[in-house]
């Protein structure tokens, strides 16, 4: 698809190792791509983003308001991952830069990763292979277990809850959920009431919740005392949502039999910078480098996922999958009918106020032009508008729209 800026001075930069599937599909778009098999901070991100017109990360790059200030290019941002909160959504968002991510991609390895965790915290797996290390035979069945018949409690019954409670039934365990949003259960699985209420009854209990101010420390001190004696904890969403002083000290005494935690509040930024936890260290607990979504199904597909959201907005305008800005879904107005091809397309980013589109229709009819279609959703603070347009001067529409106080991004697509 031809555009009005030419995609070979289109530069894509991927952060953090992303999947090499993701740069194949932007460099068979003719998009220049540099990779980078680490997180960049400070100076050397700034540098990396100078003529960026698309970023893609992981987990640890952190797009500030000072980082999105020094990429005057940047059209949009990718996160090849579940959360976004390492990409400040509200300045992209001023800048007209929509922020996309990949929130299902993932499932089914973390869902995985949950039950092989489930299962090895039954049988102190972590405990007998470090044994066997060591030179020790131990061959006694004290405090392990079969996973059927247990009670598995999961926090979050969304789409990596929902696979986990599929997979636990099938491996024959009872399957309670709470969740602050009504859900239909899946198989035999049943609704708690309210969060104690699962843990009074859970053998198990795995999370899966987002990071937010609600969920934070939600597992502490009083929540694990409400838990069976000799249960088990999996963590496998955010490191802020289980207080490890808590937790260390309930594995201390035994009110927890063992834990699995893929996350911390306190990460390292990469390969072979020091881990320290409270957690370290004790019995029965598996702990993995935030690896949850790490499988090369996994990568690939996020991969595939995310770059097609960023081609769909570079190439068509599209804004679906966006958190940060309305969605705009839209057709591809390229055909093989002359008339049609050439059409403008335009797109707008401004400021929701009123009377904003009154102010944009007027600028576009006073140099005589017609809009044949129009798209347009909004949101409490921003709207993202587009035109196609008869074929006329595309370029001095966009000057006419950009020096509109209300615009925050003009740009003809094609």
């Amino acid at each position: 698809m031809k555009t009005s800026y030419p995609k070979e001075k289109i530069t894509a930069v991927l952060l953090e190792g992303i999947h090499p599937h993701g740069a194949a599909m932007l460099e068979r778009e003719g998009f220049k791509v540099r990779t980078f098999a680490k997180a960049l901070e400070g100076a050397a991100l700034e540098k990396a983003l100078a003529d960026a017109h698309l970023v893609g990360l992981r987990s640890k790059t952190t797009l500030t308001p000072e980082v999105l200030a020094k990429a005057p290019r940047l059209l949009a941002a990718g996160c090849f991952c579940i959360g976004t909160n390492q990409v400040d959504l509200s300045c992209a968002a001023s800048r007209g830069i929509p922020v996309f991510n990949s929130p299902f991609s993932n499932t089914r390895s973390v869902a995985e990763l949950t039950i092989a965790e489930a299962i090895a915290l039954h049988r102190r797996l972590a405990d007998k292979t470090r044994e066997m290390h060591a030179g020790m035979w131990d061959k006694s069945a004290e405090g392990a277990h079969e996973v059927r018949g247990r009670t598995l409690g999961i926090v979050g019954y969304g789409h990596i809850g929902t696979q986990v409670s599929i997979l636990a039934e099938a491996m024959g365990m009872r399957v309670l959920y709470f969740d602050i949003v009504p859900k239909l259960p899946l198989g035999n699985a049943r609704a708690c009431k309210s969060l104690n209420e699962l843990l009074e009854h859970s053998d198990v209990l795995t999370l899966h919740v987002p990071a937010t101010s609600r969920t934070k420390n939600m597992i502490g001190k009083a929540e694990l005392a409400r838990m069976k004696q000799g249960s088990y904890v999996i963590n496998n969403a955010r490191g802020s949502v289980v207080d490890l002083a808590a937790l260390a000290a309930a594995l201390r005494s035994g009110k927890v039999a063992g834990a699995a935690l893929d996350v911390f509040p306190d990460e390292p930024a990469g390969k072979g910078e020091p881990f320290e936890s409270p957690i370290r260290g004790l019995g029965n607990v598996i702990l993995t480098p935030h690896i949850g979504g790490s499988t090369e199904q996994a990568q690939e597909s996020i991969a595939d996922d995310v770059c097609t959201k960023l081609l769909r907005f570079v190439n068509v305008g599209t804004t679906t999958g966006a958190v940060n800005v309305p969605q705009v879904e839209l057709p591809d107005q390229h055909s093989d009918d002359p008339k049609q091809s050439r059409r403008h397309r335009i797109l707008h980013f401004h400021k929701n106020v009123p009377g904003v589109l009154s102010a944009v229709h007027r600028a576009i009819a006073d140099l005589g032009a017609n809009i044949t279609a129009e798209y347009l959703q909004t949101d409490r603070d921003y709207g993202y508008v587009v035109f196609d347009i008869d074929p006329s001067n595309a370029a001095a529409i966009a000057r006419r729209l950009k020096a509109l106080p209300e615009t925050i991004r003009a740009r003809v697509l094609y």
